[in-house]
């Protein structure tokens, strides 16, 4: 499968021989098996007081008093430490001891990544997303796309091959969240808009726009290819980037 190397005026330069990872079939049941594997590894685990609702000096009274035999606070017939009993222990607490991690095969693993590298030059996935993009896919840039040092210039490229508006699209879609998340260091949501692959150090240029992500082939992974574990993600290559590709 061939692919256009776009100037970053929007010119075509050549065309190149995309790697073969770029024909796999699509598996959406890899890929959300994946980003799943990928989100566990982040969650926090969380419990309560081991001892909570039940540091009192409640007993039983026993039998004979036809009463039910519920530990009771003493000098009195309240119920205590079971859960059924105000104040009393939870039920089924959560435990920090619980494995939350999801484990996946490393062949899996590794088709997944090739199904969501495939599945984003898929006009078709791209567009059921939500993406606005004019032209074709795949994208790619000449590798004088990494050498661009300021935002501007990076806009006016993203521009040239009809991608910008996308960048739009998730900066107005920026909304406060509703519920206490806001009050939890997360208090905007914003859409997904471009994923940029480059070969080279840290591209710093773009990541001040709205919903768009950087990073290096050697960071690409499956979650950056289809967050919310729908793959399809809008995706710019540079020439570098996927010749690096072939050897992952």
């Amino acid at each position: 499968m061939k692919a256009q190397v776009k100037t970053i005026e929007g010119g075509v330069v050549k065309d190149i021989e995309l790697p073969a990872m770029f024909s796999e079939e699509y598996r959406p049941d890899l890929i959300k098996k994946a980003v799943m594997a990928l989100q566990s590894v982040r969650r926090q685990p969380h419990g309560s007081y081991p001892y909570a609702g039940i540091c009192s000096s409640a007993v039983g009274w026993g039998s004979g008093r036809g009463a039910s035999h519920v530990p009771r606070l003493k000098n009195g017939s309240r119920a205590a430490k079971v859960p059924q009993a105000k104040g009393g222990r939870e039920a089924h607490p959560p435990v920090t001891a619980k494995v939350l991690i999801k484990e996946i095969n490393q062949k899996e693993k590794q088709k997944a990544f090739r199904s969501a590298v495939a599945a984003s030059i898929r006009a078709d996935l791209i567009s059921s997303r939500g993406h606005t993009f004019d032209g074709a896919v795949p994208l790619i840039f000449e590798d004088k796309f990494e050498t661009l040092g300021r935002t501007q210039d990076v806009i006016s490229a993203l521009t040239s091959i009809g991608v910008y508006k996308d960048v739009e699209r998730a900066k107005d879609s920026r909304t406060v969240r509703a519920g206490k998340g806001k009050l939890r260091g997360r208090r905007y949501k914003q859409r997904k808009s471009l994923l940029i692959v480059t070969s080279g150090p840290e591209f710093r240029a773009a990541r001040n726009l709205a919903g768009v992500d950087v990073v290096t082939v050697d960071q690409l992974n499956v979650e950056h290819l289809a967050p919310g574990m729908q793959a399809g993600r809008l995706t710019v290559w540079t020439e570098s980037a996927v010749i690096r590709l072939e050897g992952r």
